[in-house]
Order: structure tokens, then C-alpha cells, then sequence
């Protein structure tokens, strides 16, 4: 147990992160098993719990981000052999994630699975290793303002409503479509590659991840009769959690970032021993994401007969037992087998399958 606080608290791992990405994984299952009111208003507390929708799945994403520059050099990219090792490791570990995603799609479980969609984001990731934040940024910037526009057109193709194209969207993780969501983890590889163990950067992360989500929801709001106009600029616009619209998107990033950035102060206070549980949890966020999707699936089966209605099976009540289910394993594990079993693997095998000049020689 010792080894493993020490792993959660060393010097060397950013427990905000982890902070955030537990918070992910807690507002995953918020969206998942509860019946929220829609849509988000500041003016009715009922529909607070509705940040959780969109929004979490976007944390996930920009999280991945930062996660992948941190293993390549955090802010100081890795080149040369370092830099071909580790593009083959994320290369073997975007393998691996979509074969856990198109099983777990098999279970029947009625939600859109997001891991095929990583496997190809982490497949459009690999050129970009190389490159450091002030190169990131405005590549991350264009794509967040460019691509709701373009995806608004791609989605509306006829094509995705065919027998193929419903096949297709599965395999590729459309409901998460990479020409847009490409562009949240260049964002997090761009934040990854600053210094994040400074708490003046985080505190900036906040302000301006407030401020900039303030400003897209508003936009979004002020641009709704150009957006009930026509199916195009009513998606192209839309401030909906999932529709990809550019206030939606804008605000969604920002709110990524100013909850890195607050989980990141957090993590530099006491408080951050209270909150161990989502810190283990987010420690081992594949291990969460996977439990969740399992145990639901038995539950549902149990209980109902089969995987398949969603409303029946949230009629159940699942989101505290499970969530605590989820939480307490993930924190018992952390501190008795310290990283994640399915972290454990597939960093395993991508260790054996890509290995350095050093490592071949032993």
C-alpha cells in the first residue's frame, strides 16, 4: 500500500489529472444511468446535473491528449528512437483499444462506446508527437472553429442512415466523428505540453476556460434563429450536448480545460487525500470506462432479461451502486495492485511488441 501512494502522490505523476479524469469517469456514469432534465439553464438548478452530458465524453478526450504528450516528453517532445518507440507503443495500445471497444459494443449495452473512435484519434495523433504547444494551439484552435462546420455536412450525408453506413459508424466510433473530435486531443496534447506543474499555468487554464465557455454558450444562444434556418446551420450552430455545433464545441473544450486546470490547484492542497477514491479511480480511467460497461450488461441481463432498454434498466436506480461499485474497486485496487489491470496489460503488450535497440539486445 505504501508503493502504491507513492505512485498516486510521487513526484512525478500529476494528481489533478487523475483528479479530472475520475470526475469524467463520475459524470460518464451521470450520463449513462440518470434521467437528466435538459437543457443546462444557470436560472434552473434542476437541469445543473445536466453539464454532465457531452461534456464529460469531450474531458475524456482532451485528457487523452494530455496524457499522450506527458508519456512522449511532456514539454520537451521525444525524438529519434524515443520518438519511433513511442509511436509504435500508441500504435499497438490504438489496436488494442479498438478490439476492447467492438467487444464491448457486442455486450448490447445501449450506449455509443467510445473507444473505436479513440483507436482512430490515437491513429491521428501519431504524426503529431513531435510538435510542441505553440505549434499545438493554433492547430488545436483551427480545427475547434473550422471542423463543426465541416462535420454538419458530413453527418448529414444520406449515406450513415444505410445498413453499411450504420455498420461503418460502429467500427469507426462515429457518434464521436474524428474530423471534429481530432481537434480536442490536439487541444489536450497542446496543454500537455506546457508546464502544468506550475500553478500560475492552471490558474489560467481556469480563467480562461470560464470565460471562453461563457462566451461560446451565449454565442450559441444568441445564434439560434440562424440555427432553426435549416438542418445544415441548426447543427452547425447547435449548442446540444453530442451535435458537434460549434458553440458546443468551443464550449465544451473550454470546459475541459478549466476543470483540468481547477482539478490541477486542487491537487496541490490537502483536500486532494479526500478525494483519493477519484483519483484512483481516474488513475485507471480504461479499467472504469470497461467495469462500468460490464457490470451493466450483467445487471441489465440479470434483471431484465437482456442488455438492450435503457429506460428499464435506469428505472432500476443503477448510478449509485454502480458508481460506488466502480469507484471503491478501482480505489481498492489501486492500492493494493497499484496500476490498473487493463493499463497493465495493454502497456504490456505494447512494451513487448515495440521494443528499443537497448531492449532487443537483452
Amino acid at each position: 500500500m505504501r508503493r502504491a501512494l507513492a505512485r498516486l502522490n510521487g513526484a512525478d505523476r500529476l494528481g489533478g489529472i487523475d483528479l479530472a479524469r475520475g470526475l469524467a469517469v463520475i459524470g460518464m456514469l451521470a450520463a449513462h444511468l440518470l434521467t437528466i432534465e435538459e437543457p443546462f439553464d444557470l436560472t434552473r438548478p434542476q437541469t445543473w446535473l445536466d453539464i454532465v452530458n457531452g461534456r464529460s465524453s469531450i474531458l475524456f478526450a482532451v485528457l487523452a491528449g494530455v496524457s499522450i504528450a506527458l508519456t512522449t516528453g511532456g514539454t520537451s517532445p521525444v525524438s529519434g528512437e524515443r520518438l519511433r518507440v513511442a509511436r509504435g507503443r500508441l500504435l499497438v495500445r490504438a489496436g488494442l483499444i479498438w478490439v476492447l471497444g467492438i467487444l464491448l459494443i457486442l455486450t448490447g449495452v445501449p450506449v455509443y462506446v467510445i473507444l473505436p473512435a479513440y483507436a482512430v484519434l490515437f491513429l491521428l495523433a501519431l504524426p503529431l508527437l513531435r510538435l510542441r504547444a505553440g505549434t499545438l494551439f493554433p492547430i488545436a484552435a483551427a480545427l475547434l472553429v473550422v471542423m463543426p462546420f465541416i462535420q454538419a455536412a458530413l453527418g448529414l450525408l444520406p449515406f450513415w442512415d444505410t445498413p453499411e453506413g450504420e455498420s461503418i459508424a460502429l467500427v469507426i466510433g462515429w457518434a464521436y466523428p474524428f474530423p471534429l473530435w481530432i481537434g480536442f486531443v490536439v487541444l489536450g496534447l497542446a496543454l500537455g505540453r506546457t508546464d502544468l506543474r506550475d500553478a500560475r499555468i492552471a490558474a489560467i487554464l481556469v480563467v480562461m476556460g470560464v470565460g471562453t465557455a461563457l462566451f461560446a454558450y451565449g454565442a450559441g444562444g444568441l445564434a439560434g434563429p440562424v440555427a432553426a434556418a435549416s438542418d445544415y446551420w441548426g447543427v452547425a450552430l447547435s449548442t446540444h450536448p453530442h451535435s458537434g455545433g460549434l458553440p458546443e464545441v468551443i464550449g465544451g473544450a473550454a470546459t475541459a480545460v478549466a476543470v483540468l486546470g481547477g482539478c490541477l490547484l486542487i491537487a496541490r492542497t490537502p483536500v486532494t487525500w479526500v478525494l483519493l477514491p477519484l483519483r484512483a479511480t481516474g488513475a485507471m480511467p480504461l479499467t472504469a470506462y470497461t467495469a462500468q460497461l460490464l457490470i451493466w450488461a450483467v445487471w441489465a441481463l440479470v434483471a431484465l432479461g437482456e442488455t438492450g432498454p435503457l429506460w428499464e434498466f435506469r428505472e432500476l436506480e443503477p448510478f449509485w451502486p454502480l458508481t460506488i461499485a466502480v469507484v471503491a474497486g478501482c480505489t481498492v485496487w489501486a492500492l493494493t495492485m497499484g496500476r490498473g489491470p487493463l493499463e497493465r496489460l495493454f502497456a504490456w503488450v505494447a512494451r513487448r511488441s515495440v521494443r528499443t535497440v537497448a531492449e532487443r539486445a537483452r
